[in-house]
């Protein structure tokens, strides 16, 4: 199994919750360009955020986002 575009735009969009806090949660506007309007949706559909357009991350969310954290982190160490 290989990673999306799709899966991509939703782990670049879990990427910018703050995980330091969970009272802090984002909003993607109306504007926003397409691929990352469904990504939120995707995440939302999925039960990882509180709205459509984003709100916070649920628990399994915040667990989800710090794995994607942690790949992120592995993926840019300097070896």
């Amino acid at each position: 199994m290989k990673l999306t575009l799709e899966h991509l735009a939703e782990m670049n969009l879990l990427l910018q919750f703050d995980l330091s806090s969970s009272a802090t949660g984002i909003k993607v506007h109306t504007d926003a360009n397409e691929e990352m309007q469904k990504a939120v949706q995707q995440l939302y559909a999925k039960g990882l955020c509180t709205m459509p357009d984003g709100g916070y991350l649920t628990s399994e969310g915040i667990e989800v986002a710090e794995h994607a954290d942690k790949i992120l982190r592995v993926l840019n160490a300097n070896l």
